[in-house]
């Protein structure tokens, strides 16, 4: 008897048997095909792997299916197979890794198809001399239907002063019926490009011709300087694809990056263009990847999870500011978008391209080894000239707010000069905590290892690790003093500070709590882009790809923030994120500047940076990793493990590798550290400790993984505390 093998989403690494449903034909199913099926005491959708004649399961326990949903797989055989391999790779129960790959609505079990919008029309006999003279209202409907043959919505009837509680009386008199409309995607236009190309200068022309003449599988790791021209090379490229007939796959790592994105590619090209982000309805993101699937939109936008969106004719994948590890999930199913770009360009033996200006270590050790085709842009194009630096040293100065005096002239420079200011605080709210001045007192959270950040619109406090917020207190909760004050700048006090000191310009403040509403990303960057003098402050969400053509100052408020990092990136994120900021100044015809405020202006990274430029920084610190066996030289994987008491993730860690380290027959060369807690041990009210594996063989590394995974899941004191396993981390902390 034929058996259906499923992955269901579940914490489970395994497959389930089930009965196919009464009256199924297991013969005709293809693998990737969803079946509803009992679960618990639930029902999920899960995903056919394969019809087998065996079971170990005894036939008469297991459960039969109740339906199986699609004739065929809404999942093309790549994306099914990319969907698996990333499962497998990042160690995560295949169920999960491949519903992850699904939209909202098909894991919920919804048909695989669009949105279907009903539409109200009158029969074929339907005449008005059939309703009374009295039945005044059911007439005024009945026209309007009359006059709307090809149907009309009950949204339409309202707006059209009609009443929609009639139509159920008109559909029993037979006068009216509804009707499902199928929206028509297929129309396109042959030509497809709305405005011209620009004219590349030579590097911009090798890098497109690069890319348009690999054949079959290649990546390409794309290093510009800030404002070189990334995405003009972008849409060259992408044209050659779509007159080819083919589509294209663009990654960008931020929601509020992907309004002005899909801006310029509309403005390119005059073909569909669809974006998918987490900010879509399901009922949104299931038609844009239904459009994507059947090859009806040409040019997909989306951030990280749009990884997995079908692509039936798959011609290129761009990955823009692939530094960025936001393309990293953090938590569930930890995969990293952009390697797995790779691996699917691999797949469907397609180019794959990673663009940024600061390319990730262990990108630039692979574009080393040969593994990717280093393609480079070191001139600004057009006009534009790289921005001076100037590294002002703040000690012994007084600040205010966080702002020197002779910063504040520089600003009040630039403003009178028509152009614009950005501030670069990576620290939002008003202050980062509070602090009593009697007694010194703290407020810190009490979930986490953390101070809680004061923020005055509203006024309460909050901790940016669990989310919990509460009302600031009168006095404080050690003394009773009443002398508590802000300590430190963020933001919001930073806003405030710089409204008193330039009262004639607008100071438009741009982080996570301005950009919450719809559109309010989009609405502040028209603002800025009307050219008008104003002065920008903000967190990171400023430094990525953005494009200002008038603002000629820089400041980074804080630049030693990131230099004492427990996490061996730490440096590396502080050099990115800094160039990042910086490369936002003179990108058009004005001349830009960067002025750094800090307290090391002697340090030698800091020097060497804004000296010798990202790549001697990177140079050093690639050596620096590789002498001190750290990735990218070394494959690494982390177990993290977390608890309500303290000490018992450590412990349930420790008993994991004192069982499987001295046993001869497991996986030799891996490096055992830890377990230690995490450098921010009590966090959400959890307790956490981490173990780290490194490997120079990645097979073996993941041989261990599996060992490690299979005692964990066997352990009855392992399964008191809730671990997870992170392949490739990012973030060691």
């Amino acid at each position: 008897m034929p058996y259906l093998q499923l992955a269901i989403p579940s914490p489970l690494r395994r497959l389930f048997d089930y009965r196919p449903p009464q009256g199924c034909s297991p013969e005709s199913l293809r693998p990737g095909v969803r079946v509803k099926v009992p679960f618990g005491r639930r029902e999920v959708t899960g995903v056919l792997i394969r019809v087998t004649e065996h079971t170990e399961v005894p036939p008469d326990k297991l459960k039969a299916a109740i339906a199986v949903l699609d004739e065929t797989p809404p999942m093309p055989e790549s994306i099914l197979k990319l969907a698996r391999w990333a499962g497998n790779y990042y160690q995560h129960p295949l169920g999960d890794a491949l519903s992850q790959a699904l939209p909202v609505l098909l894991r919920k079990g919804d048909p695989c198809e669009y949105a279907h919008q009903h539409l109200w029309r009158a029969t074929a006999d339907a005449d008005i001399s059939q309703l009374g003279k009295t039945a005044a209202r059911q007439r005024e409907l009945l026209l309007l239907l009359l006059e709307h043959p090809n149907g009309i919505s009950e949204d339409a009837i309202r707006a059209e002063g009609g009443q929609t509680t009639l139509l159920k009386k008109l559909t029993d008199k037979a006068l009216a019926e509804s009707f499902i409309h199928k929206p028509d995607h297929g129309h396109h236009d042959n030509q497809p490009l709305h405005e011209a190309p620009l004219t590349l200068n030579a590097e911009q022309q090798q890098a497109v011709h690069a890319i348009i003449t690999a054949d079959g599988f290649k990546t390409f790791l794309l290093q510009g300087v800030t404002g070189s021209g990334k995405t003009e090379v972008y849409l060259q490229a992408i044209e050659h694809f779509i007159r080819q007939g083919k589509q294209a796959l663009i990654l960008v790592p931020e929601i509020g990056l992907t309004p002005q994105t899909v801006a310029r590619f509309k403005a390119r090209f005059n073909l569909p263009v669809v974006v998918l982000h987490s900010n879509l309805t399901d009922r949104q993101r299931l038609d844009a990847w239904l459009q994507a699937r059947e090859g009806v939109a040409r040019i997909i936008i989306g951030t990280r999870s749009a990884i997995f969106t079908p692509l039936k004719f798959p011609g290129v994948i761009f990955i823009d500011e692939e530094h960025d590890t936001s393309f990293k999930q953090q938590d569930g199913f930890r995969y990293n978008a952009r390697d797995l770009a790779v691996m699917r360009g691999n797949f469907e033996q397609i180019p794959v391209v990673l663009g940024t200006a600061t390319p990730a270590i262990e990108s630039l050790y692979n574009a080393q080894q040969g593994r990717y085709q280093w393609l480079k842009l070191n001139q600004r194009a057009g006009n534009a000239l790289p921005p001076k630096f100037e590294l002002l040293d703040i000690r012994q100065l007084p600040l205010q707010d966080g702002l020197s005096a002779p910063l504040v002239q520089q600003i009040k420079d630039h403003l009178k000069q028509g152009t614009q200011v950005l501030i670069f605080l990576n620290r939002r709210g008003f202050a980062p905590t509070l602090m009593c001045h009697d007694c010194g007192w703290l407020a810190d959270c009490n979930r986490c290892d953390a101070h809680m950040t004061l923020h005055r619109k509203p006024f309460h406090l909050h901790c940016h690790h669990c989310d919990s917020q509460r009302p600031v207190p009168t006095t404080c909760n050690s003394c009773g003093s009443t002398e508590l004050k802000p300590v430190g700048a963020g933001t919001e006090r930073t806003e405030e500070a710089l409204q008193k000191l330039f009262p004639g310009f607008p100071v438009i403040r741009v982080d996570r709590d301005t950009t919450q509403r719809k559109n309010a990303m989009q609405q502040i960057m028209d603002r800025v882009h009307q050219g008008l003098p104003c002065i920008l402050i903000g967190t990171q969400m400023l430094a990525k790809g953005h494009h200002f053509p008038k603002v000629t100052l820089v400041a980074i408020l804080n630049a030693d923030s990131g230099l004492f990092s427990a996490d061996f990136r730490g440096m590396e994120r502080t050099a990115q994120l800094i160039l990042q900021v910086a490369g936002r100044a003179g990108r058009a015809d004005h001349p830009g500047k960067v002025v750094m405020q800090t307290h090391h202006a002697d340090h030698p990274t800091i020097t060497s940076l804004v000296t010798e430029g990202y790549q001697a920084f990177a140079q050093q610190e690639l050596s620096q990793r590789i002498a001190a066996h750290l990735p990218p030289s070394m494959h690494c994987a982390m177990f993290r493990a977390e608890a309500r008491h303290p000490g018992m993730a450590e412990r349930a860690l420790r008993k994991l590798r004192d069982l499987l380290e001295p046993d001869i027959l497991q996986p030799q060369g891996i490096q055992w550290l830890g377990p230690l807690p995490s450098p921010m041990e009590k966090r959400a009210g959890l307790f956490r400790a981490q173990l780290v594996l490194q490997s120079r063989d990645r097979k073996a590394l993941h041989q261990q993984l599996q060992n490690i995974i299979r005692e964990a899941e066997g352990d009855p004191e392992a399964r008191k505390v809730r671990w997870s396993v992170d392949v490739d981390p990012v973030d060691m902390l």
